[in-house]
């Protein structure tokens, strides 16, 4: 297996240091303790690492009246930390804190440790504290841009879009085909990736956090698949080929060449009700066989126009609005 030293343990290795000398420059007591409360706090996300200091900050502030009421109030004995946590852990739970347990049980087991609670003593906590989780908000300050691992993943996501129309095309043409289906399942597991990518692009911009469009763009493709999925047993049941069933291979071929990022869903859905047009005004089916093909054929085509419909209700990637202008010059 190949060894790498990824950004979050740079991060993680840096902010500790750190944590310990600016603890220790301080003056602090138990000052290691700061490095350990930045390792607990530096997660994969700007979001999760807000989110987990605030819980962690919290908790240990509550950790130390509960300290001053349990072993003032009682004594100092090991039995007294036990009976506390009894009741401070359901308290951390009950206010949403459960992430700041662990965190705050250091703070009480320095309070146990010193025997005595003072306020000199207290601020030195606050220090520690604040050292601890400013660091960690302070190394997760910046993200590595993951815009370039992004595009791969929508490269990918239409590469394999367009090769499943392809195959439709092909059968509703020939009413053959080899095709193993590979891409159906590449294309979904493509996506699962992408998108939880893509939600930590979500969560490491905390102004913006609806404008990730990647994260909107995934979830397009997700719906569409789903809906290529119904269709494909459709093609697949249709035993021979028709001229409805060639002029729908027809659409398809050229949706397949149009497939990207921007929005021309417009100009598909308008062709597509024209293609809906010219199915109504054919001649009724002479046999069975044939009205069942056409139904069938004429269900595909319901199916692709939400296909389309999903597509339209998305903005597209700013980057596309050349593709998107130069689109609607050649479909004019």
């Amino acid at each position: 297996m190949k060894y790498r030293i990824g950004y979050r343990t740079l991060k993680t290795a840096l902010g500790t240091t750190l944590a310990i000398i600016i603890a220790h420059q301080l003056g602090l007591e138990n000052y290691v303790s700061a490095g350990i409360i930045t390792i607990l706090c530096i997660k994969v996300t700007k979001l999760k690492t807000v989110r987990t200091s605030w819980d962690r900050f919290m908790a240990c502030i509550l950790a130390m009246p509960f300290s001053y009421l349990f072993f003032e109030g009682i004594t100092y004995h090991p039995t007294i930390i036990g009976l506390m946590l009894l009741f401070f852990i359901p308290l951390l739970v009950m206010l949403h804190l459960k992430d700041g347990v662990v965190t705050s049980t250091v703070i009480i087991l320095h309070i146990y440790s010193a025997g005595e609670i003072t306020w000199a003593m207290l601020l030195q906590e606050f220090g520690i504290i604040v050292v601890g989780v400013g660091i960690a908000l302070l190394m997760n300050l910046y993200m590595p841009s993951v815009d370039k691992k992004l595009e791969q993943y929508q490269q990918g996501i239409e590469d394999n879009l367009r090769i499943i129309f392809k195959e439709m095309v092909h059968y509703l043409k020939t009413a053959d085909s080899d095709w193993d289906g590979k891409e159906i399942t590449e294309t979904a597991k493509l996506l699962e990736e992408a998108k939880l990518i893509s939600y930590r692009e979500v969560e490491n911009n905390l102004l913006l956090r609806n404008e990730n469009l990647y994260f909107h763009y995934f979830k397009m493709r997700e719906k569409q698949l789903e809906i290529i999925e119904r269709i494909l047993p459709m093609i697949t049941s249709i035993p021979v080929t028709l001229k409805q069933g060639r002029m729908t291979a027809d659409f398809f071929d050229e949706l397949s060449e149009r497939i990207h990022p921007g929005n021309t869903a417009r100009f598909f859905l308008e062709k597509l009700r024209g293609l809906r047009v010219e199915f109504e005004e054919m001649p009724l089916p002479k046999t069975r066989e044939e009205f069942e093909i056409r139904a069938a054929l004429f269900q595909i085509v319901k199916e692709i126009e939400q296909y389309l419909i999903i597509k339209s209700s998305f903005k597209g990637m700013k980057k596309e609005k050349e593709t998107n202008q130069k689109m609607e010059i050649e479909t004019n």
